[in-house]
């Protein structure tokens, strides 16, 4: 029996959680910042202020034993762990949340990015939708068109070639050659001597005059041309989500406004807002048209989340406040997103916003735990009301409480899915009738 090594250990799925989950924990928001440099004023600050002390109590009683135990117990007692720990101790929290929900984060400071959010604008197909589209109009296009089709499709992970590609082989073909992908337009190849274009209406059928594609030919936005002539056009349909309108729900709930931008036709873009109630959509878009719409609420003033799966969908995701995407997106958009949800639910979404608003709060109030036990504990120490084992003692209850509060996170509400309250529900009365 023999064993081939196809991959280095250090490239696995598990090392790459790995990195992952260190790259959550050590992230260095500004919430992390400030608390660093704090720390590291704080110092120095709290040996002058117990040599301070020690000079002081010396002048006033001339005891230096009882001067030097004053100077112990103020060092003790402005010792800055609980200021240190005010802020990493809620990311970790967090990050391991956000772990056993099956999202990943990329970036430490992702979290506070997405806290800010008020806008969220969502790719269609295979974001909002299950990213299956499946042809509907087959039979009715030539059988040599649709084998040409489905072998240039082949040479594409978009998940419109994906459906075309399933029926290669359909009808003999003409062998392709120089075969190349523009992305956002479509494939291109020769074949017979001639140019074949597969993809946008617009690309593809530069004979035509077609103009934008938004509102033109219906679900025809993709299709087959020959030497610039449209010899196809193809119809496809594509099942949103069944848990996109509840997350969507959860996201308007929480104060955010939701878009969704695609290439796709006005048509079929109608048809998925209307049944998921997004009431803004932008049809026919290309990858630079997703950036500049995305640059225009920045402009605006919103801190926009993009939630994207596609190749097209990277640019977008690299200029956005902040970015989510599917563990099956592309290689490269998975790199741009911030965070990688591993489970097809798209309420990882609503829950990481949940969970990251939450953090936020957590850390705002651990900081200002610290500060409070500090603007009371060092008076009371300066003055030789402690000694350096009540010092010890408070030190040691303020980070506890600070990091008590940042527990707080681990039983923290998070969103639910309607059907799956209602399955629990449905579970429940049946428990309760068996009885």
């Amino acid at each position: 029996l023999t064993m081939q090594a196809t991959a280095a250990a250090k490239d696995s799925f598990l090392a790459e959680m790995v990195r992952l989950m260190e790259a959550a924990e050590g992230g260095r928001s500004q919430y992390r910042r400030i608390a660093d440099r704090v720390s590291a004023l704080y110092a120095p600050m709290v040996h002058i202020a117990a040599f301070a002390t020690f000079l002081g109590w010396m002048v006033a009683s001339g005891d230096w034993h009882r001067a030097m135990t004053i100077a112990i117990a103020v060092l003790i007692i402005t010792c800055p762990c609980a200021l240190g720990l005010a802020v990493p101790i809620v990311q970790v929290v967090a990050a391991r949340r956000l772990f056993e929900a099956g999202i990943m984060v990329k970036d430490g400071s992702a979290m506070e990015r997405l806290a800010a959010v008020d806008a969220a604008v969502f790719d269609k197909t295979g974001t909002l939708t299950l990213g299956q589209p499946r042809l509907t109009n087959a039979s009715s296009i030539d059988p040599t068109m649709l084998a040409m089709a489905a072998g240039m499709a082949a040479q594409s992970r978009h998940p419109f070639s994906k459906a075309l590609a399933i029926h290669a082989g359909f009808c003999c073909q003409p062998e392709l050659v120089s075969v190349r992908e523009e992305p956002g337009f479509g494939i291109e190849a020769e074949a017979g001597g001639d140019i074949w274009r597969l993809g946008r209406r617009g690309w593809a059928g530069w004979k035509a005059r077609t103009g934008g594609e938004g509102k033109l030919g219906g679900y025809g936005g993709t299709v087959l041309s020959r030497n610039g002539t449209i010899v196809a056009c193809f119809a496809f349909e594509d099942a949103p989500r069944s848990d996109a309108n509840a997350a969507i729900e959860s996201l308007k709930r929480a104060g955010v406004s939701v878009e969704m931008l695609s290439g796709d036709t006005e048509r079929a873009c109608g048809e998925v807002a209307s049944s998921l109630g997004i009431d803004s959509f932008v049809p026919a878009l290309l990858p630079s048209g997703k950036v500049h719409w995305i640059e225009t609420l920045a402009r605006a003033g919103h801190k926009v989340l993009m939630v994207g799966d596609g190749l097209n969908d990277t640019p977008a995701l690299g200029a956005a406040h902040v970015s989510m995407a599917p563990a099956t997106a592309a290689d490269v958009g998975r790199k741009a997103a911030d965070f990688v949800f591993l489970r097809e639910s798209l309420l990882a979404v609503p829950l990481a916003f949940d969970l990251s608003r939450k953090a936020g709060r957590l850390i705002r109030e651990n900081i200002a735990i610290a500060i409070v036990y500090n603007a009371f504990a060092v008076p009371i120490a300066i003055l030789g009301y402690v000694t350096p084992l009540i010092a010890a003692i408070a030190m040691s209850a303020s980070s506890l409480i600070v990091i008590a509060n940042a527990m707080r996170l681990r039983g923290a509400a998070t969103t639910a899915a309607p059907q799956q309250r209602e399955r629990r529900q449905h579970r429940t009365d049946t428990v309760e009738a068996a009885r």
